[in-house]
């Protein structure tokens, strides 16, 4: 016996939802349930007991290729994608309230990386995960209120064939055109010329730069453009079904694709881009066929409370880390205290990193409960 859905305000990003079409339904929850599944694996991946011992399946891949570490910031973007789609009205006053958010955003992230410490403005780095959030939700804001479906897919196309052959075609440091190690690629040169050295999260480069964040707004294009796709008047058995076949040719596409450009999350590679919104894509409709088309709804509670305040569970829990990383106890920061106190005595050190980690997902999720039952949602 499922359980009636449980009643919030509008989708996160905060958008005033529009007029939506008579066919569309009045709200999509299983966008909720990707949304918290999505933040509840950045806080564990972000967060483990000791940066020295991560455990190993929540670890990013060194360069090119994936794991499932990978997967999380690209979904998110999707999801800001569908957002867009099914909450944005089309009035030119959405225009401010872009443009305000996109700000917020901006400066959200600025300070987050504030607390992770900087000597003076010219080692603040400026680059980061809702700097990124927020100039993709610009462009793909703009590009939904002044194009249709066709000009959304259209832009998505040119924007990652530009941005592979800027990588393939452009040569870098005296290299030959298509190197792309770390240092010797166009996205690191643009980010060192444009924002210096001093302002990134590595000395030369850095994984959320200005260059690749042109293939991310590719990445949320796709999001709207499934959007697109729910707002129809299709049944939901043809949305999943419509979903879950796009995802699987997308991640085809993109496997392919990665045999002349190498999936590449520190570069989002454009084979990135067509392979994680795949992934997105089939997981979504899982989400949409269980939580929307079944009415399944308590099991997925927990994730509906962090998918509900994705922005404030995000910034509070990344503060939160950068705020015992920076609490030092006998010689040991604080992460590393409570993580040894707890769980050191009887787990592996990695066992330890990861017990702590999923405690740390527990905490914040006891947290936004609260205000969940209040029916308190912050939004920007």
């Amino acid at each position: 016996m499922t359980s009636p859905a449980p009643k919030f305000e509008p989708l996160v990003p905060a958008i005033e939802p529009g007029p939506p079409p008579a066919a569309a339904p009045s709200r999509i929850v299983s966008l909720d349930v990707f949304r918290g599944l999505t933040i509840a694996a950045m806080i564990l991946v972000n967060n483990p007991g000791s940066w020295n011992d991560v455990y190993e399946p929540l670890t990013h891949a060194q360069w090119n290729g994936w794991t499932a570490a990978d997967l999380v910031f690209p979904f998110f973007l999707f999801i800001v994608g569908v957002a867009i789609t099914l909450s944005l009205g089309s009035e030119t006053r959405n225009h401010a309230r872009i443009g305000r958010r996109t700000l917020l955003l901006f400066a959200l992230g600025l300070g987050l990386n504030a607390l992770g410490g900087f000597e003076s403005f010219a080692t603040l780095r400026i680059p980061g995960v809702l700097q990124r959030i927020a100039l993709c939700y610009l462009a793909a804001s703009l590009l939904f209120l002044h194009t249709g479906p066709r000009g959304q897919a259209l832009s998505l196309c040119c924007l990652l064939v530009g941005y592979w052959a800027l990588l393939d075609l452009v040569p870098v440091g005296g290299r030959s055109p298509g190197w792309l190690d770390p240092e010797r690629n166009v996205t690191a040169l643009v980010d060192r010329r444009l924002l210096g050295a001093g302002h990134l999260y590595h000395e030369t480069w850095d994984p959320e730069g200005l260059l690749s964040t042109i293939p991310a707004i590719a990445t949320t294009l796709f999001g709207v453009l499934a959007g697109h796709w729910l707002r129809s008047a299709r049944t939901a058995r043809a949305k999943t079904l419509g979903l879950g076949a796009a995802g699987a040719a997308v991640i085809a596409t993109g496997l392919a694709f990665d045999r002349w450009m190498p999936i590449n999350k520190n570069l989002w590679t454009s084979s990135y881009v067509v392979f994680t919104a795949g992934m997105a894509l089939v997981l979504f409709a899982l989400c949409y066929w269980f939580v929307d088309a079944k009415n399944v709804r308590r099991p997925f509670v927990p994730l509906i409370v962090f998918g509900v305040n994705p922005i404030a569970v995000y910034v509070l829990s990344t503060a939160g880390g950068a705020l015992m990383d920076a609490t030092t106890i006998r010689g040991m920061n604080l992460r590393e205290r409570i993580c040894h106190a707890l769980f050191a005595g009887w787990s592996s050190p990695p066992a330890a990193s990861l017990l702590f980690a999923l405690g740390y997902v527990l905490f914040w999720l006891a947290a936004m409960s609260v205000l969940y039952r209040r029916k308190i949602f912050l939004r920007i």
